[in-house]
């Protein structure tokens, strides 16, 4: 929520209120009707099992939308966040597959991956913050940059992770799913992240950066921080897909930073910064992955899907920005 939408007027509406401090609040809508529809064109898949498919599908890219919201909250943008979780996720195959695939070799290329994750964040907000760089521009030469360095790692997509890691994502342990321990963690970390200071003055740069440096923020290091941020959570979307497809893909994050923006999107979040939530960013990837799941259950022709799939995707869209607009009248 943006710094400045505390002081809401008076006159208006209930409802108008209450989307600009849950400005989620349309995308929960949007996945609601949603959920209703796939349980409609297929019951199964509101069972326990297709619901634990689901998260574990979609889980990297609900990292990935909590990635690009952080630098999204401060007004930049990142369009490298695919390509270094494809970076990631070939460094920590290779490593666990050279170091034999044992409980060791995999927290050690875990920690690796981690390393490199942070330094391409650190790199971003480096060249974005620090040198002034455009940011949509900057991330997608960088982004040029660590796909290349993602292809000399790992050069042929294929090479298989390890059954210990696989199996360790895909399992349970006191009989629930494993993803779900993740889940519960990721909301922990969000609920303490967004009473945090930081979050606060990465609002507050994005809602007017000049007022915010005049106020005495430090602007820049706070823009630096916001690409940390999202080059550690890019990390995390790398290990969750890492386990999910259990392969290393040198572009498998190619088609998941658009994906990352058009979350952040539906959640509510805005693109110039300064208003949003991640837990609208999290339903934003839920939102996709449910548009995906009913194009498959209503029978959309496979040369079709992509299409209507996009087109869906662009109805979500301006059915948020148009509920948001009306109720905030």
């Amino acid at each position: 929520m943006s710094v400045m939408e505390n002081n809401a007027t008076p006159s208006r509406s209930g409802i108008g209120v209450l989307v600009d401090r849950f400005p989620f609040l349309p995308a929960l809508l949007i996945l609601v009707v949603l959920v209703a529809l796939n349980g409609y064109f297929q019951p199964n898949s509101l069972g326990f099992r297709a619901i634990t498919g689901l998260i574990s599908t979609y889980l990297a890219l609900m990292m990935l939308a909590v990635a690009q919201t952080y630098v999204v909250y401060a007004g930049d943008v990142d369009l490298s966040v695919g390509a270094i979780l494809s970076l990631v996720n070939c460094v920590i195959i290779v490593l666990m597959e050279r170091w034999g695939g044992g409980g060791f070799a995999v927290l050690g290329a875990c920690a690796i991956g981690i390393i490199v994750g942070v330094a391409c964040g650190c790199l971003n907000g480096v060249v974005v913050a620090v040198l002034r760089l455009q940011a949509i521009v900057a991330t997608f030469a960088t982004s040029i940059f660590f796909t290349g360095l993602a292809l000399y790692v790992l050069p042929v997509a294929g090479t298989p992770a390890p059954a210990l890691y696989w199996r360790t994502y895909g399992g349970r342990f006191l009989e629930i799913p494993f993803v779900f321990y993740v889940v519960a963690a990721l909301a922990i970390v969000l609920i303490i992240a967004t009473k945090a200071r930081l979050t606060t003055e990465m609002l507050a740069v994005g809602d007017d950066a000049q007022k915010a440096f005049q106020g005495g923020l430090p602007v820049t290091a706070i823009r630096l921080k916001g690409y940390v941020l999202c080059g550690l959570f890019s990390v995390l979307a790398a290990l969750c897909i890492t386990g999910d497809t259990a392969s290393g893909d040198p572009l498998v994050g190619g088609a998941m930073t658009l994906y990352s923006v058009a979350a952040v999107v539906l959640g509510g979040t805005a693109l110039s910064g300064g208003r949003g939530s991640v837990t609208g960013s999290v339903i934003g990837a839920l939102i996709i992955g449910l548009i995906s799941s009913l194009v498959f259950y209503v029978g959309t022709p496979s040369q079709w899907q992509n299409l209507v799939q996009g087109l869906a995707i662009l109805v979500a869209l301006m059915l948020g920005v148009m509920v948001t607009r009306r109720v905030g009248a």
